[in-house]
Formats: C-alpha cells, structure tokens, sequence
C-alpha cells in the first residue's frame, strides 16, 4: 500500500478533477442469459425490450439467433464469452476468430455490438473440466480477441473482461483504503487496466450492494436501498466524503483502487448488480423492488459518485429472467449467495414478457443534468445580487 499522504492525494485530486467534469449519460440496461429455457423466442425479447426503451443489453452465453434478433432495433449489446471458451482464446488466436465469425461477423453493423467480455468473473469461477490456470490463460485470451477483431477489420469494438467485486476488492469502506487483492492485482488486473488504456476500453465490474449488506451487519437496509433519511450516510474520515448509499460506495472503491494503479479515467461498467426477491426469510418487504426503484432514479438523476461525478459509464440489472435451477451462471457473486440463501429469483421480467416490477427506463438523464445546471446558476446569480 502506498503511504497515506500520497493515497490521501490521489484521492484529493480525483474529487477536484470532478467536481469540474461534465456529467456524461448513464446508460441503464438489462442481462440476458439465453442459457435459460422455457423462454420466449430472441425475436420477441429483443421486440419487447425496443418498446420500453431500454437502450442496451448484456448477453450471456450469446448465440447468433440472439445477436442477430438485435440487428437494426437501435440497442447496444456487450456479449459475454462463455468462461469456457478462454483456454481455447488463450491457446490459440483461430478459435477467437472462429467465435466471431459464428457470433458477431454475420451480423456486425446491423446489430450494434459495443463490448466484448472476454469471460465473467473467471478468475475465481471453477470447473471440473477446468485445466488451465485463469490467471494465466485471461490476459491472453483478451488479447487474442481483440488481435482477430482487427484481422477482421472491426476496430469500434472494445474488448475486456468482467470481475466480481468480492472477488478482487480489499473492502468497500471506506473507499479511500480500498485497493485490489494481490496477487490478481499484480498478475492480471495492473496488466489489463494498461491493455484498457491502450484500447479505449472499460473495466468491468459484478457490484452487488446486497452481498454487502448480508455481510456486515450494521449497514442499515435503507443504506443499501437508496432511500432517503436525515442520518442516512456513511463518512469516509480520510477525505470527509459523505456517502448516501452502499452502491456509490461500492463504486468509489473501485475508482479508488483505479486511481492508485494510475489508470483513473478508464471507464467503469457496472456487468450485473440487482436484489434478488424471495430471498430469505427476514426479507419482509420487497427490497428487490425498493432497490431497483432506487437504483434507477438515482442512475438517472445524473448526480455520479462523490469521486466520479460522470457516474458509472454503463450499469446492468441482473437480470431479465430468473435463471433455471440447473443454470451456472459462472459468477461467484450469484452462486455464493445462492448456496446460502437457497434458490432466488433475480429476474424482472415474467416468461411472458411483462415486468414483475414498475420500473421506468425512459427519460433522459441529460435533461436532468440541464435542470440542475439551471438550478445551479441561478443560486450563484442570486449570492452575487447579494453581495
């Protein structure tokens, strides 16, 4: 760790960079797992969702009927290699180019392919047919992907891989003593985050505020919930940085970690995060509804985290459909949570295509920026009337 008055300045100097940074729109979409059966057709999925104006889509375990459902709706998809296929990535460049030309080549530009996950959490994934070391076999697997991209020509597209938040992060408070665990930090994550910077790319991280709120007993339910109340904060004592909830918090513990590495302005996608309903027995009221309601507004108020005002540049609900009990997801956030807690449901929407919750994923977050940015100068006109 480095010593305290240069991380405290590392961190001084990003809330002084945002507080003068342009707030950019946080995009706010859904995971689809087509691993799931008994759903409906890739067609109607992509139809539905077109109608209620959700702009974007994860894909695990893509398909080419379910990339190629998505051409010409106008929604941006990051696909999720299955973990399976990165020691064959890793071994050899022709099998990452054979998955683009079945997955993305047939149908790239008419659906709108923005990211490419190289694996989810698979640093901490297991398998019994796994034989090959993560920490070794990711980087190149990354590489070589991206390497057959522009082979093939296809330079818009960015490649990266998604990490679990309990997987590679010190602690989550306070934000300013978070760091990434070693030895993946040193092994995998300092590499990537330079692979990022070099490609224009995003760090990828699976946040889930509820894995936090399971574990530590005095965050209160509200604070992990985005509900508004008086006391409702946490103080970070190194920077005085108040947080108002677990979800910023968690955020800033990666921006945080970032900053340390020197990679700061890499941009920060959050790959799943969600509540589960029916979780467990003292879950009395619909905390997957109240965390998701809170959730979305507070994406699209356009106020960011105290260390990033810009926001997360992507975030994702986990997830469309509530998985199927013989469905490995492939992340430990979920599968951990799942051995404790028994079987969940963190699906929003029913098989029949209607949301189990009244969510709104309209409205523009640039309008609110503009409101408070009107607000904002009017204040300052009136204390110089004052003066």
């Amino acid at each position: 760790m480095p010593p305290l008055p240069l991380y405290t300045t590392i961190i001084f100097l990003l809330l002084f960079s945002g507080a003068s940074t342009t707030s950019a729109a946080t995009t706010l979409g859904v995971t689809y797992n087509t691993a799931n059966s008994n759903l409906p057709p890739p067609e109607r999925v992509a139809s539905t969702l077109r109608s209620i104006q959700i702009p974007t889509v994860r894909i695990l375990n893509p398909t080419a009927s379910a990339v190629r459902a998505f051409a010409y709706t106008n929604i941006s998809l990051l696909l999720s290699v299955p973990n399976s296929l990165l020691p064959s990535f890793a071994a050899n460049r022709s099998a990452a180019s054979l998955w683009l030309y079945n997955t993305v080549l047939p149908f790239h530009p008419r659906t709108k392919i923005s990211l490419i996950s190289v694996g989810s959490d698979a640093l901490t994934s297991t398998s019994p047919l796994e034989t090959v070391d993560p920490t070794t076999s990711l980087l190149p697997a990354i590489r070589n992907l991206h390497l057959s991209l522009i082979e093939l020509g296809i330079k818009s597209i960015p490649v990266s891989t998604t990490f679990s938040f309990v997987s590679i992060m010190t602690t989550s408070f306070p934000p300013s003593s978070s760091e990434f665990q070693e030895p993946v930090y040193s092994l995998v994550i300092r590499p990537l985050l330079q692979f990022l910077e070099e490609t224009n790319s995003s760090f990828l991280i699976n946040l889930y505020p509820y894995n936090i709120y399971r574990i530590d007993s005095e965050i209160p339910i509200g604070y992990a919930l985005f509900e508004e109340h008086p006391f409702n904060f946490r103080d970070d004592l190194i920077t005085g940085v108040r947080y108002r909830n677990l979800f910023d918090m968690m955020v800033d513990a990666v921006v945080a970690a970032m900053a340390v590495s020197g990679q700061e302005n890499i941009p920060v996608v959050v790959a799943e995060t969600g509540w589960p309903s029916e979780a467990e027995a003292r879950d009395t009221g619909n905390y997957a509804e109240m965390f998701l309601k809170g959730l979305v507004a507070h994406l699209k108020s356009g106020l960011g985290t105290p260390l990033r005002k810009e926001g997360v540049a992507e975030a994702y609900i986990y997830q469309l459909f509530d998985d199927d009990e013989s469905v490995v997801n492939g992340t430990s956030d979920i599968a951990s949570v799942s051995s404790r807690a028994g079987q969940q449901h963190w699906g929003i929407m029913y098989p029949n295509m209607t949301l189990k919750y009244n969510l709104d994923f309209s409205g523009s977050r640039g309008e609110r920026l503009m409101d408070i940015g009107v607000g904002v100068i009017a204040s300052l006109v009136s204390v110089l009337l004052l003066l």
